[in-house]
């Protein structure tokens, strides 16, 4: 093994914490700010990179840090390492309601998973953390995902996190379409594009989009429920009527009282 063998244990239903456990001289890297507690015996370090390539020299270490910086993600990434005599626990937590997912990276074709930039939340120490950059123009613009994905190689456990409940699918020399945003991961023999979402009457008041995501080939793909970007839409009404309506069944009255 390349990786850290850790175990782990998924704690809660919708807002969801991953506990993992480690031995003596065992560490997890997380996104800075992921951690919600860890026990005695287990100190943290904040650094540059994921730790993957420990004898890359500056120029490598430059190059994670640039990947980091495309993907939108913090420049630096805590590592958790157990210190101390006894297996001690620590526990990350997704940043917005949803479904954390275990990932075994030996199990994936070539070792290899293509998420979207902003779901990973912790790994085995050991995994490699880096760029994939979507080929098609137009699944760039239009893919919801954006040009630029994260790919996490290695043979240990990694974990990301998803918005509402998670699918697991298997094509067999298959395509499925997709809405764009609730494409998660797939494995990298899954060919991804976007197409149009139908004819101009069903993209116009279709209410699914222009466009959907098509994926294509042999391997399993992870879809989410409810995307970030649709629980923020879905909720901005709510904010910005809140401090009048209260929640209150006399909301509408009042609204009109004030002339809305």
């Amino acid at each position: 093994m390349q990786s850290h063998e850790i175990d782990y244990k998924i704690i809660g239903e919708d807002i969801q914490i991953v506990e993992i456990e480690l031995d003596q001289n065992e560490t997890v890297i997380a996104e800075a700010g992921a951690m919600v507690y860890m026990h005695d015996g287990i100190q943290f370090e904040t650094k540059m990179g994921d730790g993957s390539q420990a004898n890359s020299g500056f120029m490598g270490m430059l190059k994670q840090v640039g990947s980091r910086l495309l993907t939108g993600e913090s420049l630096f990434m805590t590592h958790f390492t157990n210190r101390g005599y006894q297996r001690s626990k620590v526990a990350f937590a997704a940043p917005y309601p949803g479904t954390i997912l275990p990932i075994d990276l030996a199990q994936m074709q070539g070792n290899t998973l293509i998420a979207q930039k902003d779901s990973f939340l912790c790994a085995a120490l050991g995994t490699k953390i880096s760029i994939h950059f979507n080929r098609k123009l137009g699944s760039g613009i239009f893919g919801g995902e954006g040009f630029i994905l994260e790919k996490l190689q290695g043979d240990g456990l990694a974990f990301i996190h998803a918005g509402g409940v998670v699918i697991e699918k298997y094509l067999n020399n298959e395509s499925l379409r997709v809405d764009t945003g609730c494409v998660v991961a797939f494995e990298p023999s899954i060919q991804f594009d976007i197409q149009q979402a139908g004819g101009l009457r069903s993209m116009m008041f279709g209410g699914e989009g222009l466009f959907l995501a098509t994926l294509r080939g042999t391997g399993r793909v992870w879809l989410q429920s409810m995307p970030i970007s649709k629980l923020v839409e879905a909720l901005a009404p709510y904010g910005r009527n809140s401090n009048k309506e209260g929640g209150s069944i006399l909301g509408g009255l009042g609204n009109l009282l004030d002339g809305d």
